[in-house]
């Protein structure tokens, strides 16, 4: 199987028919060898019964309904365990997405890259769609070293090892390009693509996306950086609370040993309780090391490639 295009949708019974009658005619077009996977994220407009009657006329059309809605990472992650093409392509189910980017997408894999993301250069939504989009974009460039102008964008293109590399929950689907990275895919590039306005429906997504993006963000960078380091980030803060409560300490038996005086004021009780909190931050990054140690498998890292012959792995 040379393709395989995923389609999360969530109550868009009127936009489905007409995209995959698109997808149809650019793939026989280019002699594309291609699947589709619609993923009904519980929608309640009939969108399953639309791509189930479609399925029942094209064996290339396969649907799979969630019983609720559970999010497009959700989605996503189900999708990207049952895709079978070598290369796989996501897009939203909404029109938005021209599938005529199709053959240039794979033109881009075919040439090397890793993970092609489409970038909607011109677009056509309302401002309080784009405004959070283009600061969550700035955002999530500078913190992941990845620059890419448009993570949100749904026209995206992978080889089948990429997503079969990245763990997706919560609104993690977004940061795709960043998992990728992070799993030593770092050949993605970039492809300036048609956006179309919204034929049907109304758009789901502003300014409360912004800030749940944002959340993930830092909870995405949090885990990266220190789920097998917890000392590092548990036993620093425990440092610093313990020396400031020493340093002021230290003060106050520099006076003690001046004046031979010794006065117990607010101050004095908070650097004693600030080496208390920096023993317990100290204490619980321990904690994290021993559980690690004690419970968290051993993840090999990603193998880009061997040579003839090479002895395969064997288990614990």
């Amino acid at each position: 199987m040379q393709l395989s295009i995923l389609i999360p949708a969530y109550n868009e019974v009127e936009s489905l028919p007409h995209l995959l009658e698109e997808i149809r005619v650019v793939c026989e077009r280019e002699k594309i060898e291609y699947e589709v996977l619609v993923m009904d994220d519980g929608s309640t407009d009939g969108t399953f019964d639309k791509a189930r009657e479609i399925s029942a006329k094209d064996n290339r059309i396969h649907a799979l309904r969630f019983r609720r809605n559970s999010g497009k990472a959700a989605a996503l992650a189900e999708g990207f365990r049952r895709v079978r093409g070598r290369y796989v392509i996501t897009m939203d189910a909404d029109l938005q997405d021209n599938p005529s980017e199709i053959p240039g997408l794979i033109r881009m894999l075919d040439e090397g890259a890793d993970l092609v993301s489409g970038w909607k250069k011109i677009r056509h939504d309302p401002w309080h769609k784009t405004v959070p989009s283009k600061l969550f974009n700035a955002v999530t460039s500078a913190v992941s070293g990845v620059k890419l102008h448009d993570f949100n964008c749904g026209l995206k293109a992978y080889r089948s090892e990429v997503v079969k590399s990245v763990e997706l929950y919560g609104e993690f689907h977004r940061y795709i390009p960043m998992l990728a990275h992070w799993n030593g895919f770092n050949h993605i590039e970039e492809k300036v693509v048609e956006h179309r306005a919204r034929q049907f429906g109304h758009s789901k997504y502003g300014w409360a996306r912004l800030t749940n993006g944002l959340f993930d963000l830092v909870t995405l960078v949090f885990l990266h950086r220190y789920t097998r380091r917890p000392l590092h980030l548990f036993g620093l803060m425990g440092l610093i609370f313990a020396m400031a409560g020493l340093f002021v300490l230290a003060g106050f038996g520099i006076s003690w040993a001046v004046t031979g005086q010794l006065h117990v004021r607010p101050m004095m009780l908070a650097g004693a309780a600030s080496v208390i909190v920096g023993i317990q931050f100290i204490s619980i990054g321990l904690l994290g090391e021993m559980l690690n140690q004690r419970f968290a498998p051993a993840t090999p890292p990603p193998i880009a490639a061997v040579t003839p012959g090479c002895p395969a792995g064997t288990g614990a």
